[in-house]
């Protein structure tokens, strides 16, 4: 790497590793004393510690230095004591010589340069600064646990605190749907058909009844209703198809199925595939209608059906029961079905309502699929628990997201990228920006309540031990997707602008803190890291790399395993993709390392969405030679035709990843970085070339 590349390492370094595996963990512990020694004059102790009431890791000297570390420390300690004991010497001969009228003032200056020389002052000063930041969100945090006892006192439903709505707001808009109204007594109306429906065919409490419909009212009127049955509705995405799908009703475990007519294709294709035992029950839009062969007319079933709920024989859920599965994205693989309580919905949509500032008289807008969690939890929940009107749209339009909004007030989601941020809510004169961070399935979610640009929350400085949320160490051997120990075989915090992995303790029973995992047990078990701080403690693994500055704001750094290595350097896709993504528009890219044979390590490969091949290929070559040192800058690129996007509008990383980039299996253009920096067509001649090793990269 060239001069000029050195002094651009934050692009893309998550952080450095050594190959060797030994040698990498040496480095880190080695960076980690030196901070050490460092920090100590920074702030006090608590201050660092999050959720750890005992010293977190290796904090002594390891093998390597150990002793020339250990003199050091030594000397600055014995330095330190000096001083303070000269000065304190020096204030009593002034006080006892010359009186207290001299002595005095040199106590006060000596006190002065102590605590100036000590860093406490630095300390004092975060906490000044950041106050008014952790201060409101202690409070809103404290109203929101009071309200998640009040209902959990009261072992309330989603269905019971939507009732309560219903009852003091039956003609309020509730939901709102390309220009057609759903009261709160329309919504209460339609679950409770739906109810007596599937009540008269025998579904009852802990059954699993799979919902596959498109967003509309009747997807979030549907779940409600088998919930108040105890039915749990896996909320299955409704792009999926064939191997997905079949994967996503099975893994679920579901004794039937809910689908709109829109997707009796997707249905028909694998309805020979499903056990024999899961019923199918097709929604029209209108009654007597054809269904599927073997499949129920739920729309004329429903037709008389009572509008009452139903009571007689049916065992009504409790607080802690399951409501909904949510799955995760796929971006990485099969869907996991995470687990979602009534006592969870209520926790997640109540606290974004309450930390970021939700009011009961806003409107809310959401275009975001209403089997995830930001549509169909964060937002669908502001109607369901507060009385709000949603409105949401089939699917996301560009071109009509802010006619349909009208005037905003605050936007919240996750994504938004810090390269934009700025001119976003300037172009668009957007007051607040609540981005969030959480998974689904999580215990780790945090907010970002101050309008900090391109921070996803951040954990107090002052108070962390209210909400106990981490950064530790990462190993590099392992990609950064396991915990780096120490010699105790504890886990180690990270400084202030140190990345490392994003970890929640795990209270059970506790709604904010519990981890209820997925249905998969085994899969549920990976995402548990043990023995953090201490032995028996356990925590979430987010799975995410974070980085927290000095005021504890979080940025988000990248997905673990997202890290790929070229010419031993780890490479950082989700910065790597930022600069790219830049350099030709903004346009959607994804970025990714593909096996070179005969190389050590994956080389990157950026895809790009570029259908109209406006992307300058000799630009993108200058800027990225700019911006990126040369082990991160894409040795492969892909102008993408077409491209698949998950739910949640991300690219499938993986799918393109096991394409690779030979030209001959690829229908896109794919180019390559030539000697020279320039990219150039990849042909099947020279992707052969590559092979052999006659083409270097």
């Amino acid at each position: 790497m060239n001069n000029n590349d050195e002094r651009k390492p934050s692009i893309v370094d998550v952080e450095k590793g050594q190959p060797e595996h030994e040698h990498a963990r040496q480095q880190q512990q080695q960076q980690q004393q030196q901070q050490q020694v460092a920090g100590s004059r920074l702030r006090p102790p608590s201050a660092l510690e999050p959720f750890a009431s005992e010293p977190s890791g290796d904090d002594q000297p390891g093998s390597r230095s150990a002793s020339g570390d250990r003199f050091r420390l030594v000397l600055l300690y014995v330095l330190q004591f000096t001083s303070v004991g000269a000065s304190i010497a020096a204030v009593v001969l002034i006080w006892v010589y010359m009186g207290w009228e001299f002595g005095l003032p040199a106590l006060l200056i000596t006190l002065a340069a102590v605590f100036i020389a000590s860093g406490w002052w630095r300390w004092w000063y975060i906490a000044f600064v950041t106050a008014p930041r952790d201060i409101k969100a202690l409070t809103r945090y404290i109203k929101l646990l009071g309200l998640v006892r009040k209902h959990a006192k009261n072992n309330a439903t989603i269905g019971d605190i939507f009732a309560e709505f219903v009852s003091k707001q039956p003609e309020k808009a509730c939901l709102i749907f390309e220009g057609r109204t759903w009261t709160f007594r329309e919504v209460n109306d339609y679950s409770n058909r739906l109810a007596n429906v599937f009540h008269s065919h025998g579904y009852k409490h802990g059954d699993v009844v799979g919902l596959l419909q498109e967003n509309r009212p009747e997807f979030v009127a549907t779940w409600l209703g088998l919930s108040k049955l105890g039915v749990i509705v896996p909320l299955i995405n409704h792009n999926l198809r064939k191997n997905a799908l079949m994967h996503s009703v099975t893994v679920a475990n579901c004794n039937a199925l809910i689908y709109g007519e829109a997707l009796a294709d997707a249905v028909a294709e694998i309805a020979d595939q499903l056990p024999s035992a899961v019923a199918l029950y097709q929604v029209n839009e209108a009654t007597q209608q054809p269904v599927l062969a073997n499949a129920k007319d739920l729309t004329t079933l429903m037709q008389s059906a009572s509008k009452e709920l139903p009571v007689n024989g049916v065992k009504k859920p409790n607080h802690h029961d399951k409501l909904i599965y949510i799955y995760t994205s796929g971006t990485t693989g099969l869907p996991k079905a995470a687990v979602i309580t009534h006592s969870r919905y209520i926790f997640i949509a109540a606290a974004i309502s309450l930390v970021a500032g939700f009011r009961a008289d806003d409107t809310f807008y959401t275009p975001l699929p209403l089997y995830h969690t930001a549509g169909g939890m964060m937002s669908i929940g502001q109607a369901l628990l507060f009385g709000a009107t949603v409105v949401t749209r089939k699917k996301f339009s560009a071109s009509q997201f802010f006619a349909d909004s009208h005037k905003v007030r605050l936007i919240f989601g996750n994504g938004l990228r810090p390269q934009i941020w700025p001119q976003f809510v300037e172009r668009f004169n957007i007051p607040r920006v609540a981005e969030f961070y959480g998974a689904t399935e999580g215990n780790a979610n945090i907010v970002n309540i101050d309008n900090t640009v391109g921070a996803i929350g951040f954990v107090s400085r002052i108070i962390p031990v209210v909400y106990p949320i981490s950064i530790i160490r990462a190993d590099p051997a392992t990609g950064y997707s396991e915990p780096l120990r120490g010699k105790d075989g504890l886990c180690q915090l990270c400084k202030p602008n140190e990345p490392g992995l994003f970890i929640g303790k795990i209270i059970p029973n506790n709604p904010s803190r519990a981890f209820l995992g997925y249905v998969d047990k085994g899969a549920t078990e990976k995402k548990i890291v043990r023995d953090i701080f201490r032995k028996g403690d356990a925590a979430f693994l987010s799975g995410d790399l974070l980085v927290a500055d000095e005021r504890g704001s979080l940025f988000f750094k990248d997905r673990t395993g997202d890290t790929y290595r070229w010419k031993g350097e780890n490479v950082s896709t989700s910065e790597v993709e930022a600069e790219v993504s830049n350099a030709c528009g903004y346009r959607d890219t994804v970025v990714y390392g593909v096996e070179v044979p005969n190389l050590e390590g994956r080389a990157g490969m950026a895809a790009i969405l570029d259908p109209e091949r406006q992307v300058d290929l000799e630009q993108l070559a200058r800027t990225l030679k700019d911006t990126l040192p040369s082990y991160a800058r894409p040795q492969f690129v892909r102008l993408l035709s077409k491209v698949d996007m998950t739910g949640t509008f991300k690219l499938k990383k993986l799918d393109l990843q096991l394409e690779g980039f030979d030209p001959s299996g690829i229908e896109d253009s794919v180019y390559y970085l030539t000697p020279k920096g320039q990219y150039e067509l990849l042909t099947p001649a020279i992707y052969e070339q590559i092979v052999r090793g006659e083409v270097r990269l």
